[in-house]
């Protein structure tokens, strides 16, 4: 596909600190939204991302906001498009830098209300550029969408064996930092997830301990509670190297996280509030904004939100899993937290009859329960937040830590 179509970006004669992407265009001082194509569909339409650009007055860092890669994760969706629009108005005078929004990664996703695109049955959030993963057959389209959306974020030339995307043409939006807003799923408590720093080939120890280090300071300053992300050989094995922040941060090296924000398919108009503060103190951090400058109608990060139940670092856990098939009949819910050893779950049979226990087997607390109730064995039946003493800091081919 020809990147450099009438709607992709271009320079402008207003000068260096223009920013632009997609027929979005904004001088410093001005906001604009507009579209960025991406791919060309088999009716002759082109798939085009909704893309808004606020340019400040002055010079500074450029952060991105990303939401929608999942179609159905709806508040992720209006806290990008409610962030941008807080910029719009007297927030340019003061802004330093440049915010770059992308509400909706996955229009198809966003079509059909779904977690997948009908160009595929499979996560379109596991695609985006991973130089060691190799593939003897040529790029799907979502791969090729992801790769184009990469190379705006990160102003780098992709190159796999089958696929080559120059850096997308455009001025001044390559990322400083990024935010990609999702929801985690039914009454789920919202957090922060902060990955790991993977190191090796890409970039030395010390390099990603600074990285991290970097990173670090912008999740704290979303102002929602921290989980780290799975230990390393998990996370490869399950690709979130190739999710839009992993890739992002463990790829390009720009800090990135993923803010979950609460349940899919609506609006959650607390979470809503809270992921805005939360975008504006990480504009505050970076130093695109001073705090006093922060609009009136923006909270303060993580006001609204309740902190962690526990002290100790967490991370994400899919589980505990039954070992018997039934109905479950939780316990717990989202915010609760637990021992190892405390039981979780009922599992009964239809007819109501006890099957089994679901037990923890270390501490932490709920971020949110699996949809349905019907489980089979070796189905987890919870999303959890379990002790952690790894390290942030990892090898990329460490294992279990």
């Amino acid at each position: 596909m020809d990147t450099d179509g009438d709607d992709d970006a271009s320079t402008d004669s207003g000068g260096t600190n223009r920013r632009a992407l997609g027929t979005a265009s904004a001088a410093p001082g001005e906001f604009d939204r507009g579209w960025f194509t991406v791919a060309e569909l088999p009716t002759g339409a082109s798939e085009r991302l909704p893309v808004a650009v606020a340019n400040g007055a002055a010079d500074g860092p450029t952060l991105w906001l990303t939401g929608g890669v999942h179609g159905d994760e709806a508040t992720g969706v209006a806290v990008v498009q409610d962030a941008v629009a807080a910029l719009d108005g007297d927030c340019l005078a003061d802004l330093a830098g440049a915010v770059v929004a992308v509400p909706v990664v996955s229009p198809a996703g966003l079509r059909r209300n779904a977690r997948e695109t009908y160009y595929a049955d499979e996560d379109p959030n596991r695609h985006f550029p991973d130089a060691d993963t190799e593939s003897a057959r040529p790029p799907k389209l979502q791969e090729r969408i992801d790769a184009r959306l990469y190379a705006a974020i990160t102003g780098e030339t992709v190159e796999t064996d089958s696929l080559t995307v120059d850096r997308i043409p455009g001025e001044g939006v390559a990322a400083d930092a990024l935010i990609d807003c999702h929801t985690a799923g039914v009454d789920s408590d919202p957090f922060v997830i902060r990955d790991r720093l993977l190191y090796g080939d890409r970039r030395s120890e010390d390099e990603a301990t600074a990285l991290s280090d970097e990173l670090g300071r912008l999740v704290d300053a979303f102002g929602l509670p921290p989980v780290r992300e799975y230990p390393a050989a998990e996370y490869v094995e399950e690709s979130l190297q190739r999710s839009t922040a992993g890739a992002v941060l463990n790829e390009a090296g720009i800090p990135a996280f993923t803010a979950e924000l609460g349940a899919h398919s609506v609006v959650d108009d607390r979470l809503l509030n809270a992921g805005v503060a939360g975008v504006f103190g990480v504009a505050v951090e970076l130093g695109l904004l001073a705090a006093e400058d922060r609009p009136d109608s923006v909270y303060e990060p993580g006001v609204g939100v309740d902190p962690a139940p526990v002290g100790f670092p967490v991370r994400r856990f899919r589980g505990p899993t039954t070992d018997v098939s039934g109905v479950v009949r939780h316990r717990v819910a989202a915010g609760d937290a637990f021992e190892a050893g405390d039981v979780l779950a009922d599992v009964v049979a239809a007819t109501g009859a006890e099957r089994g226990e679901v037990t923890a087997d270390r501490d932490g607390y709920v971020l949110g329960r699996t949809e349905g109730v019907a489980a089979y064995e070796g189905d987890p039946i919870g999303s959890l937040a379990v002790r952690d003493d790894g390290e942030l800091v990892v090898p990329r081919e460490a294992g279990e830590n």
